[in-house]
C-alpha cells in the first residue's frame, strides 16, 4: 500500500526569501524575513491538519506541486483571458524552485522526517485563482 499525503494552501504562492544577516555586537545573526516565516507557518498548519494524527514519513517520497498564481491585476482583459486559457504562461517571479522550496521546509517534521527524502519532484505554475495543491506519496 503506498501511503499518501495531499493538501491545498489557500494562499497565494510565495517563494522562500534569502536568508538575511544582521549584525549583533561582534557576532552575525541569520534570519528569515517575516512575510516567508507567516508563509511557512500557513503551510505547516494545512500540512498538521493533513496529517492528523500521523507520525512523519520516513520513506522515499515523490512530491507533485501544483502552483496556480494571480493574475496581475495591471494586465488588460485580452491578457487576463489568454492567462485563464493557459495561452499565457506565469514567468515571471516566484521562481518555481523558491515556491516548492518553502513548501519542503514547512512540511519538515510534519509530513516526513526531512525534505532529503524527496526523490522526485513534479511541479506545475498557472495562472488561475491563487492556490497550491500538494501531493506526497511514497516514492515507487
Amino acid at each position: 500500500m503506498t501511503l499518501m499525503v495531499t493538501f491545498k494552501i489557500d494562499a497565494i504562492p510565495q517563494g522562500k526569501a534569502r536568508p538575511r544577516f544582521a549584525r549583533m555586537g561582534n557576532f552575525v545573526k541569520t534570519y528569515t524575513e517575516a512575510k516567508t516565516k507567516v508563509y511557512e507557518e500557513y503551510v505547516a498548519l494545512c500540512a498538521r491538519r493533513a496529517m492528523g494524527a500521523s507520525e512523519p514519513l520516513k520513506t522515499p517520497l515523490e512530491a507533485f506541486i501544483y502552483i496556480s498564481m494571480p493574475i496581475p491585476t495591471s494586465f488588460s482583459k485580452k491578457r487576463k483571458e489568454a492567462c485563464l486559457n493557459n495561452i499565457e504562461k506565469p514567468t515571471k517571479k516566484p521562481d518555481i524552485d523558491n515556491v516548492c522550496k518553502g513548501i519542503f521546509d514547512a512540511m519538515n517534521k510534519i509530513v516526513y522526517v526531512d525534505d532529503t527524502q524527496i526523490i522526485a519532484l513534479h511541479a506545475t505554475k498557472v495562472y488561475g485563482e491563487p492556490y497550491v495543491e500538494v501531493l506526497i506519496r511514497e516514492a515507487e
